[in-house]
């Protein structure tokens, strides 16, 4: 399933915003979205102020992909079910963005429609955590898994499978540790490589594993989040893929 964008232009990766829009601002000053083709990898929302607000901008963005985050499925639960709410907000979730979002059918809905896994033009597969548990959602022998587990994904958010989605998309990252995993999945995708957030890094810059077959561009961009860190550069989190 290649993305659904312009293939003639450099793509553009944008780690988890977590709500920082303001620094969001400052990150893409330097790529004008008619230059790029702009990838962000989930988790718009949550601790910082602005997390609707991030979710219209990345929506509204040109020439954009924007992916389902564990933290969207997180808020699209506790809008189905305000007994999440407590839930929600224990892991950052903003009482104003909840609001906002319940008076807007239009963001509910194209939140929904994301995608949980997009292959580039390059063999590229950018997904928001940096596991292979994606693949507990297909069925035997499907003949395009990426398709299959999209759909999958899309049925669960619909039909108030939010619990399942949170369980499969909130562990920590495998593919840095466990390179023979990382294998399988890119095997079983099709893929070259692999793109991720979900867990900060330390790294001034996207942190690379295994000869780049696995790149984390979570760089804890956002300030309001717990693992900000003040020396981290705007360039560990957003930054041009590498060919």
């Amino acid at each position: 399933m290649p993305a659904p964008s312009e293939p003639d232009l450099p793509v553009l990766i944008v780690g988890d915003v977590h709500g920082d829009l303001e620094r969001l601002f400052q990150a893409l000053k330097p790529y004008p979205a008619a230059e790029w083709q702009t990838v962000f990898l989930g988790d718009l929302i949550d601790y910082g102020p602005f997390g609707v607000g991030a979710l219209r901008y990345a929506r509204d963005r040109a020439n954009s992909v924007v992916l389902l985050g564990n933290h969207e499925v997180a808020m699209l639960w506790a809008l189905r079910d305000p007994a999440r709410v407590g839930f929600w907000n224990g892991i950052g979730g903003q009482d104003h963005d909840l609001k906002e979002l319940a008076k807007d059918p239009g963001l509910q809905q194209w939140m929904r429609e994301r995608h949980a896994l997009v292959q580039l033009q390059d063999r590229t597969m950018v997904q928001h955590c940096g596991s292979d548990s994606y693949a507990l959602l297909l069925e035997k022998d499907a003949p395009d898994p990426v398709a299959a587990i999209n759909a999958r994904v899309h049925e669960l958010l619909v039909d108030g499978g939010q619990a399942k989605l949170w369980g499969l998309m909130s562990g920590k990252n495998i593919f840095p540790a466990q390179p023979l995993r990382l294998d399988r999945w890119l095997e079983l995708t099709g893929s070259r490589r692999v793109v991720f957030g979900h867990n900060p890094h330390r790294n001034s810059r996207p942190e690379v594993y295994h000869g780049g077959k696995a790149i984390n561009f979570d760089g804890g961009f956002s300030r309001f989040h717990s693992k900000f860190q003040r020396r981290s550069p705007l360039g560990a989190s957003v930054a041009p893929l590498p060919d």
